[in-house]
């Protein structure tokens, strides 16, 4: 048995994990990472950046299809589009590998080692991986877990034959004529909205009373409006039953009790993810726990000493660049450097049409932590470039202590709002007043004027409207 020791050992390589690496070996601490299939794991191959690629498709197409239609405003026509998703597919995939080779490249430059699978806890300093090759067991100061998560499957519609996991998805040839989307959060609407507008009819099934249910109703509002103009059926407060007898669709309780079949092509389950622990050999620690997430503290250490745990396998908020944020920290941290973060200035985006952003406290949640509030909200429909290109429904909304005007949260929801992220996170990390993002001149015309108007707003002095 092969036998390697290192100062940390990173046990997954998606974004939490080759970020820790690579910062790491910036660092000069001698660094192995263990991943077991691809590298930048879920985020890289099977969720973020392919989920992306293919919501662009399906933008493009839908314009395509409007200007075929005669349906655009500025009198653009064209003839009918035509989609090959096997072209598109296989352009996903050449992007996804076009970054695998990228962060390989990155690894290799921080002189990185890289063992490639399966790894297991033997004790809190000693992982046993299984390679191709044979076992090689790695010894190490310091471990970081990163080994993620997947999709939770129901056990009345295992995923197999129609029954689909947002992997399989994005991994679809031809587009299915008709849909069904097992839950109504933000990976469902964003895969549903786009088949839809590839031409699929797409119906949701949400057990709760509303989409998108961690967002408040004016965030979502927008985006019910835009689904019904899609021909997308969303089902409330109704839940899954299980397949048909034919297995051609899926049969739900509605809201008012009574049993109901949709018929259906696929059936997209996206009800949730689990964190990937199993065979790990967590077994052999002594973490605590949080449920099935990996308990953690403001460091992002376990109940063991030299032990880390970062990104999706403890828990929510599920999204890379907190994975990537505590990665850098942790390896910071392993190399004696003061560090600490503070997960307020966390965006968190859907990519559904139109798109929702959200860094901070919520009105609701700000009340709740009893704060005196000042609200400031500026319509998109006063805004020159979302009327001249992104559309105007939206709105920014920033949310301030009524007595310092301190911006504790700042939210929107529009056509392109997800390139706003970057400017929100910024102004709740740099404790952001009122008058500070109102006092800051922003570029004309973007669509980044809504966001100081917002706050002059709040302040009882909005220009434009």
């Amino acid at each position: 048995m092969t036998e390697i020791t290192c100062k940390l050992l990173v046990i997954g390589a998606g974004p939490g994990g080759y970020v820790c690496a690579i910062r790491a070996g910036q660092l000069g601490i001698d660094t192995v990472i263990v991943e077991s299939t691809k590298l930048g794991g879920s985020c890289l191959n099977v969720g973020c950046i392919p989920s992306k690629a293919m919501i662009h498709v399906a933008e493009e197409f839908e314009k395509a299809a409007e200007a075929a239609a005669g349906k655009t405003p500025f009198g653009l026509t064209a003839a009918e589009p035509k989609l090959d998703l096997k072209q598109a597919v296989a352009w996903k995939d050449g992007i996804v590998q076009r970054l695998n080779n990228g962060v390989a490249g990155l690894l290799r430059k921080a002189k990185v080692k890289i063992v490639h699978g399966k790894a297991r806890f033997r004790d809190g300093k000693t992982v046993v991986v299984e390679t191709e090759t044979g076992p090689k067991t790695i010894q190490a100061e310091a471990i970081v877990i990163a080994t993620g998560s997947a999709p939770v499957e129901l056990p009345f519609l295992p995923f197999g034959g129609n029954v689909i996991s947002s992997t399989g998805a994005l991994a679809l040839t031809e587009v299915p004529k008709r849909l069904v989307v097992v839950g109504g959060g933000y990976i469902g609407l964003e895969l549903g909205t786009a088949f839809a507008k590839l031409g699929a009819k797409v119906s949701v099934v949400e057990a709760q009373d509303k989409i998108l249910p961690l967002y408040d109703a004016e965030l979502t509002g927008p985006i019910s409006k835009r689904l019904t103009a899609l021909g997308v059926e969303v089902l409330l407060g109704a839940k899954a039953l299980g397949p048909t007898p034919k297995g051609d669709g899926l049969r739900i309780e509605t809201a008012d009790g009574k049993e109901r079949s949709l018929p259906a092509d696929r059936i997209l389950v996206t009800v949730g993810r689990k964190p990937v622990t199993d065979g790990l050999g967590l077994e052999n620690l002594v973490l605590d726990m949080d449920g099935r997430f990996i308990r953690i503290g403001e460091r992002c250490e376990t109940a063991m000493r030299g032990i880390y745990a970062i990104g999706d396998v403890t828990g929510e908020p599920m999204l890379a660049h907190r994975a990537m944020a505590q990665g850098e920290m942790v390896a910071e941290i392993v190399a004696g450097l003061p560090r600490a973060w503070d997960k307020r200035g966390i965006a968190a985006i859907c990519f559904t049409d139109p798109e929702i952003v959200s860094v901070g406290l919520s009105p609701d949640e700000a009340k709740r932590a009893g704060h005196e509030l000042k609200i400031g909200q500026f319509p998109f429909a006063a805004n020159g470039r979302a009327m001249t290109r992104h559309g105007e429904a939206g709105f920014v909304r920033v949310v301030a202590q009524a007595g310092s005007e301190l911006v504790l949260g700042i939210q929107a929801v529009g056509q392109g709002v997800s390139e706003l992220s970057a400017a929100f996170g910024l102004a709740i990390e740099m404790g952001a007043t009122l008058q500070d993002i109102a006092g800051t001149i922003h570029a004309h015309p973007t669509l980044g004027e809504a966001f100081p108007e917002a706050a002059m707003k709040a302040l009882g002095h909005a220009l434009h409207i």
